[in-house]
């Protein structure tokens, strides 16, 4: 039993299965294809059935269906453990399969559509469909449904459905179609009027551009004449205006790097004498620091010498402590023994030898306390002593600390001082930069100045040299002129003489003019010519009109040459 399992589910349709059916199409390799669907019927009873099939698009008698009554649902529900109602069942079964199209393009899908059949469908074995939901411990089936491969009549009935569907799908396509080519055609005469129209236009226009392109021409020779003797007169007033201007510049900037080289001098001679002052404040500085250096170790170390006398007389506070304790005990301890020996001063007769024994211990502990007594004494004078050496030494600290006061007063007095001092300096620098940056943007200004000069110079330059050149082209025109005119001339005189040659050979018996009338028919009348010429202007360095040579004029400089009638 092969397992296909659908990993693509794509389309939905369909909102309220009351009202029709809802076909939930799922791609998978083998193109399957699943469809649900309500059927209600109410002969006899009102009965509503869900219908499962499962098809294929490319194999048309691949079909497996499913029909669930209410009756089987109660069944399915008891088997499968189903806590869904008959009439919510469907939508339920069609969020499942919505969960297996959102989870498709996941590595690891969590809902999976498995797909249990045989690998022919003529061994009419049932298909079991099941939907998983996959965890890493375990693979849970929410729904398995068995799917009955479809008999003759199934198969007919599907086949027969397609068919309609197909028909009408190609009804509409007919009629698209057909819209399509109506709507075509109807364009394509549109567009080809349309054509015509705009060629005759085209055509108008090529007219009407040849003609104002001629008008354009005359205009433009006329504007030219005219905008360069504008000119002339503004380069004139320019050039005037601009000497002037220069004149008056570079009187300012000469006054203004006077006066600006006095500033830095001035400067320079402040900025050496706050530097003397701040070498000897740096000096004054660095000695006190040494005092103060000196001062701090010395604070330091009768610091340290103060904690450790502190140490030591805690220490003898303790020890006194202690012993205070045990002499207040030995007292007790005497206390008692007066009231034994009062006691035993009673019984001296029955208890001799206790009372000398007793008379012993009590010279013992005399001695004793004695010998305690004297320690005591000697440890009072040393803390005496001590307390002493202790206030000597606080006062020597208070000495030290309003020293220090005193000293970080002056220091910091010192510090401002100073701290003036640098900003009058760094005022002084800043002042000194911003003069060397104007000195620095002015004289970038005049560099520019005298470049716009230059530009300027060479502009006038230019100028004259393409006037020089409009003057030579001028004068070449007019050679050239002069020159056609009196081709002209000879033209119509040989043209003349042509025709009186002509008229003499035309006379019978003579031979001999035979070769003249060939050369002279090469030659027409004047009245024959078209004499219009439209002449260009020539090149920069055209040859004079007494050099040139008919031959030497092309098509640029001739545009319409003689045409023979």
């Amino acid at each position: 039993m092969p397992i296909l399992r659908f990993f693509d589910l794509t389309c939905l349709s369909g909102d309220d299965l009351d009202q029709g059916s809802l076909t939930l199409v799922l791609y998978n390799p083998d193109l399957l294809r699943l469809t649900v669907e309500t059927r209600s019927a109410s002969n006899p009873v009102h009965k509503k059935d869900l219908i499962v099939r499962l098809t294929d698009d490319t194999d048309p008698f691949f079909l497996y269906n499913l029909t669930i009554s209410e009756e089987d649902f109660q069944s399915l529900k008891c088997q499968q453990g189903l806590l869904v109602e008959f009439s919510s069942f469907p939508q339920r079964f069609i969020d499942l399969l919505e969960q297996c199209i959102l989870e498709q393009t996941k590595e690891v899908p969590r809902f999976l559509l498995q797909l249990e059949a045989s690998s022919s469908v003529l061994d009419r074995l049932p298909a079991g469909l099941n939907v998983i939901e996959t965890n890493p411990f375990k693979h849970l089936t929410h729904l398995s449904l068995k799917l009955l491969p479809g008999n003759d009549t199934d198969v007919k009935k599907y086949l027969a459905i397609c068919l309609k569907s197909l028909k009408t799908e190609k009804d509409m396509l007919e009629e698209k179609l057909h819209r399509t080519e109506d709507d075509l055609s109807k364009r394509l005469s549109i567009t080809q009027q349309t054509l015509a129209e705009k060629n005759k236009e085209l055509e108008r226009l090529r007219n009407e551009w040849s003609s104002h392109a001629s008008l354009l021409t005359n205009r433009h020779t006329q504007d030219v004449t005219a905008e360069r003797e504008k000119s002339l007169q503004i380069q004139s007033q320019c050039q005037i205006k601009y000497e002037q201007q220069k004149r008056e510049m570079e009187t300012a900037y000469s006054r203004a790097v006077q006066h600006l080289e006095s500033r830095v001098a001035e400067l320079e001679s402040t900025n050496k004498e706050l530097t003397e002052r701040k070498y000897k404040s740096d000096s004054a500085i660095r000695e006190l620091e040494a005092k103060l250096t000196g001062l701090e170790e010395d604070y330091h170390r009768s610091k340290q010498e103060v904690i450790s006398l502190r140490r030591e007389n805690s220490t003898l506070d303790s020890e006194c402590h202690e012993k205070e304790k045990l002499l207040n005990q030995l007292r007790t301890r005497a206390a008692v023994l007066e009231q034994e020996v009062k006691d035993k001063e009673q019984v001296v007769t029955r208890t001799t030898d206790a009372f000398e024994t007793a008379k012993e211990h009590k010279k013992k502990l005399e001695e004793s306390v004695e010998h305690k007594q004297l320690l005591i004494g000697n440890f009072e004078s040393t803390v005496k002593s001590l307390s002493e050496e202790l206030l000597k030494a606080n006062e020597i600290i208070k000495k030290l600390q309003g020293d220090m006061k005193k000293l970080m007063e002056k220091i910091k007095l010192k510090n401002a001082v100073t701290m003036q001092q640098e900003k009058l300096l760094t005022a002084k620098e800043q002042m000194l930069q911003e003069e060397t940056l104007e000195l620095d943007n002015l004289k970038h200004a005049l560099k520019q100045k005298e470049d716009e000069a230059a530009k300027l110079q060479e502009q006038l330059d230019s100028t004259a040299q393409k006037l020089d050149e409009s003057k030579q082209l001028l004068k070449t025109n007019e050679n050239v002129i002069s020159w056609l005119n009196k081709q002209l001339n000879e033209n119509k005189t040989a043209s003349v003489q042509g025709t009186a040659g002509f008229c003499d050979s035309a006379m019978p018996g003579n031979t001999s003019s035979k070769p003249s009338v060939m050369q002279n028919s090469l030659q027409q009348p004047p009245a024959l010519y078209s004499t219009r010429f439209s002449v260009s202007p020539l090149p920069q360095h055209a040859p004079s009109a007494q050099g040139m040579h008919p031959a030497s004029f092309g098509p640029s400089m001739i545009r319409h040459r003689p045409q023979f009638s």
